[in-house]
């Protein structure tokens, strides 16, 4: 019988999950053209058929659905098997962490992770700064945007996009139905060195911002307030968009992604604790915004 790659049957697990292939390479962290190829070699080494490609995505064929099935419960049993082998090994010591700040999802991420490994210390630098990892003693980074560079690499977690947003009240006094009429508008926005400006949808609006500054939170305060016209991380104004103290501002004009990625020095042999946190937070990070 030919051998099966099990990473492949958990690509395959993921991409059923995602429904497309391009949402489950960016689950795992992988390029598109790598996780096509594996599923494909997959589908050679089964003989049959795993998946429908259509213009809505993916669609299970019976072989699939019946993999799916069995595949999915194994796959789980043996991350706890691995789980327990960690846990055994001692995923110990001091974990020292950079993150940007405002991420207030990310602190019961890590209070769960600090739960389930007791024996971990963690040390979380809390900074807008590029820091540089070896120098400042970093062992993971969790960056906004940050595709790595020369020494890092890393594995995007999820995307999100900021939204732009002011109190229900503001838009009785500024009408706002084109991203054109943004250049006029009372705006507060984050501190960049050019010309300060949002894109919305496929349109580039040049703000003449009433204040810039680098906290999310002073922007959202003035949002609350009914001062401006901001744009925050979502996570940041989701209670106050639930209960309606805030509303969106063209939603149809929906501002670019924005990757959330983990980063580690490149060449640099995970240790366990690294390997067990990025095991980790890959999936409670997504779920936790």
């Amino acid at each position: 019988m030919t051998r099966i790659d099990l990473n492949a049957i958990n690509l395959f697990v993921t991409a059923a999950r995602a429904g497309s292939l391009s949402k489950a390479a960016r689950s795992v962290g992988q390029p598109l053209p790598t996780v096509s190829r594996k599923i494909r070699q997959l589908e050679h080494d089964l003989g049959l058929r795993l998946f429908e490609r259509s213009s809505k995505g993916l669609v299970l064929t019976n072989a699939g659905t019946r993999l799916l099935a069995n595949a999915e419960p194994a796959i789980g049993i043996l991350s706890q098997s691995v789980q327990g082998i960690c846990d055994v090994a001692g995923i110990a010591g001091t974990l020292r962490l950079s993150v940007p700040p405002h991420m207030r999802p990310l602190w019961p991420v890590l209070l769960e992770f600090r739960d389930r490994y007791p024996a971990v210390h963690l040390e979380i630098l809390v900074t807008n700064r590029h820091v540089d990892m070896i120098e400042d003693g970093i062992d993971v980074v969790l960056r906004i945007g940050e595709s790595g560079g020369r020494n890092y690499v890393g594995r995007t977690l999820t995307r999100y996009r900021h939204k732009v947003l002011t109190a229900p009240n503001f838009l009785d006094t500024q009408r706002i139905n084109t991203p054109s009429d943004l250049e006029k508008a009372v705006t507060a926005c984050w501190q960049t060195d050019g010309p300060p400006a949002w894109i919305l949808g496929d349109t580039s609006v040049q703000l003449n911002p009433i204040m810039m500054t680098n906290d999310y939170e002073h922007l959202l305060q003035l949002a609350l307030d009914g001062q401006a016209i901001v744009e925050v991380p979502p996570f940041m104004a989701k209670d106050a968009l639930t209960t309606g103290r805030l509303v969106e501002v063209l939603p149809d004009k929906p501002m670019p992604l924005r990757d959330i990625r983990l980063l580690v020095i490149e060449k640099r042999e995970l240790a366990p604790l690294i390997r067990g946190f990025f095991d980790f937070a890959s999936k409670a990070i997504p779920e936790a915004l």
